[in-house]
């Protein structure tokens, strides 16, 4: 104000015009402190909604996102309510089973039983598993641990493990006899070390859980707060955490009987509360028994056949990555013009934006320029060093994660890398892989491939690779009912073709390849809720460009923008999608959240229902090929799956029959109004199987 005469412009002039009001201004803004109020700090406390009168506000206000998800939660509410027994803590009788009396008490009741909770303990990463104990549970609040190898000093006599499991094999192995567990495929490993076969898995929490709400988590402590509105004894907090963790063989049996007779309790009532949910919708009830459930045999199949791997081979595409990184790092160099760290965001920052000026797109949140792989794919367009960089990062996480590592997961006693299937992981229903990762190798580079060149077949064997042909295409036909897109598909035309041919006007025949490719852009992006900006970016035309190229698909293939319409609006009605197979897709974010987030789920909304039922048809095929392989007594068995794709290892003496009956199985496990086209492929590694 003491200034105003010496600002000049616009500014000024509306200071001096308002110079006059703004003491006043001054005091209106300023808050009142002198003014007795009825209330003290203690008690502006948040008490609990009253939903009847914020229901009332919504209303009022128009804010309608908030009304319906006051209706969604207390449609919610109510379903589990009527589903859901009380949640009042079970009496607890656990018992530590240390006598031959002991031991024949439990063990007729478990033959007697209709349904027997089970569960292993095992010591912490050893290979094979070293079994310490196992758990059962008949009726709630009442379960028993059997320690067989708890070792610590003063630890009890404990009964003969040999002898307690040669008596309990019989059981363990009996189809007949139906068992309950959370997450049994592993329990299944554990008793596989010891030579028994686990047989009559009935149910398991963990995939029931997955089935009802895949966007959840899975594991027993959460659920047993949800459902149960319990509080468990955790595994960290039995054997510690970090380096001062003891292994599970090292604990007191009286706490060891507390958490190990708790898991199999708490899966147990867990199945009384989540089965009858599941039971209660034909379609989840399909999911559950027929896809998941069958499923997980096939995948312990799998994880204890492993794959083969040429540990040589490895080595030496280790040793080339090597070189070529040091030659991207000499080169990288020189660009800069001084040495830095490549691998060091600060250093690079500080090359890029301080010292060659390049243009910043992005900062982190703390402010600072950003140099993630976006921001150097958008970068690596217009300047050389970006380029570099991405070509460095690429080779790196090469040689860290497979070239370097998977010769040293190979299993001392098979020779085979074993990687672990997560049933229970991906929203859309997809398999998760680990320890290895073998679903992300990546295949659009040269090195990147002749990784797959190491995963190899035995002697007097091949690799068949057998993959679903453009599988999320014909689901989007199938499920839009769009007729020109089920047309191509029934025509056994090439789909990207037959779409450009449609877009642009053309034959055909006239198609160019730059037509095709724009077209195969736009068919793979809609699948993923491609907006006219990831288009253009992924195309390098202007937006103007791919925006026309997408309002002609819509206008031809008018079925296919009914599809993504109906399912935006049934996405937002009722919070989730379904799979053609009845499993239900939830997408939280749909109904709230920021606009981005809300516009995130609605991309997804369109393309989990194609992602989902694609995954749902893979785990069909698993199940069908392993059944028949198993029915077959061959000796040719599956080894991976990888997104779309099944890789088997396949005698020589079985081959002509395996590489023609995979497809008629791949194809026979679901009738698509867009008829399904598996893809075979043989060859002595992955690679050469393409």
């Amino acid at each position: 104000i003491a200034h105003a005469d010496e600002i000049s412009g616009q500014v000024g002039d509306n200071l001096r015009a308002a110079r006059e009001w703004l003491p006043r201004a001054r005091e209106i803004l300023t808050i009142k402190r002198d003014v007795p109020l009825p209330l003290g700090l203690a008690n502006l406390v948040a008490g609990a909604p009253d939903n009847t009168r914020l229901a009332a506000l919504y209303e009022r206000f128009e804010f309608k996102t908030w009304r319906r998800e006051l209706q969604f939660a207390a449609e919610a509410l109510s379903e589990e309510n009527k589903q859901t027994p009380s949640t009042s803590a079970a009496p607890k009788n656990y018992e530590t089973i240390l006598t031959e009396a002991q031991f024949e008490r439990w063990f007729e009741n478990i033959l007697r039983a209709d349904l027997v909770a089970l569960d292993t303990s095992a010591g912490a990463d050893s290979q094979p598993a070293r079994l310490v104990g196992l758990s059962f549970a008949i009726t709630a609040g009442e379960a028993a641990y059997l320690p067989l190898a708890h070792n610590y000093p003063g630890a009890p006599q404990q009964l003969d493990r040999d002898q307690i499991l040669a008596r309990l094999k019989p059981w363990l192995e009996d189809p007949a006899r139906p068992k309950l567990g959370h997450n049994l495929k592993y329990d299944a490993h554990v008793l596989a070390d010891h030579g028994i076969t686990l047989r009559g898995i009935a149910h398991d929490t963990l995939l029931q859980s997955y089935v009802l709400e895949s966007h959840r988590t899975h594991d027993l402590d959460n659920l047993a707060h949800r459902h149960l509105n319990r509080k468990t004894l955790t595994y960290a907090e039995v054997v510690g955490k970090g380096v001062s963790s003891i292994d599970f063989g090292q604990v007191a049996l009286d706490r060891a009987t507390e958490y190990a007779a708790e898991d199999v309790d708490v899966a147990l009532q867990l199945q009384a509360i989540l089965h009858p949910r599941i039971a209660a919708d034909v379609g989840l009830l399909a999911v559950y028994r027929d896809i998941e459930m069958r499923l997980l045999p096939v995948l312990f199949a799998m994880e204890r056949a492993g794959v083969l791997i040429d540990a040589a081979l490895l080595d030496a595409q280790s040793a080339e990555l090597g070189t070529k990184m040091l030659a991207a790092e000499s080169e990288a160099h020189r660009l800069a013009e001084q040495p830095f760290n490549l691998n060091s965001p600060k250093q690079i920052q500080e090359i890029l934006f301080d010292k060659l000026r390049i243009p910043v797109i992005k900062k982190t949140p703390s402010g600072t320029p950003s140099t993630d792989e976006d921001v150097l794919q958008q970068l690596a367009l217009n300047y050389p060093l970006p380029k570099l960089l991405l070509e460095y990062r690429g080779l790196t996480k090469l040689k860290s994660t497979y070239t370097d590592k998977l010769p040293r997961m190979v299993n001392a006693a098979t020779g085979r890398v074993h990687t672990t299937y997560g049933q229970a992981v991906a929203v859309t229903g997809r398999l998760a892989s680990n320890d290895p990762n073998l679903q992300n190798i990546p295949v659009r580079t040269a090195e990147g491939r002749r990784i797959r060149e190491a995963f190899v077949a035995a002697p007097g064997a091949h690799i068949v690779s057998a993959d679903y042909s453009q599988i999320e295409l014909r689901i989007m036909a199938h499920i839009s009912q769009d007729p020109r897109l089920l047309e191509a598909f029934g025509a056994s035309e090439d789909i990207h073709r037959a779409t450009a041919a449609e877009i642009f006007g053309v034959t055909i025949d006239q198609v160019s390849s730059e037509q095709r490719r724009y077209v195969k852009a736009i068919n793979f992006g809609l699948i993923y809720g491609m907006s006219s900006f990831g288009l253009a970016a992924q195309l390098g035309i202007e937006r103007s460009a791919a925006q026309l190229y997408m309002e002609r698909y819509f206008a031809r293939y008018t079925g296919v923008a009914d599809y993504m319409r109906r399912t935006r609006e049934s996405a937002r009605e009722n919070g989730y999608v379904e799979t053609v197979f009845g499993r239900k897709l939830w997408l939280p974010e749909i109904r709230g959240g920021s606009g981005p987030r809300r516009q995130a789920a609605e991309r997804a909304a369109i393309n989990a229902p194609m992602q989902g039922t694609a995954a749902d048809l893979i785990k069909l095929a698993m199940i069908a090929v392993h059944d028949w392989l198993r029915d077959a007594t061959l000796q040719s068995r599956l080894i991976m799956q990888v997104h779309d794709e099944l890789v088997l290892e396949v005698t020589a003496q079985e081959l002509e029959r395996v590489t023609s009956e995979l497809p008629k199985l791949m194809t026979g496990v679901a009738r698509l109004d867009a008829p399904l086209v598996a893809d075979i492929g043989v060859g002595p590694n992955w690679e050469q199987a393409h």
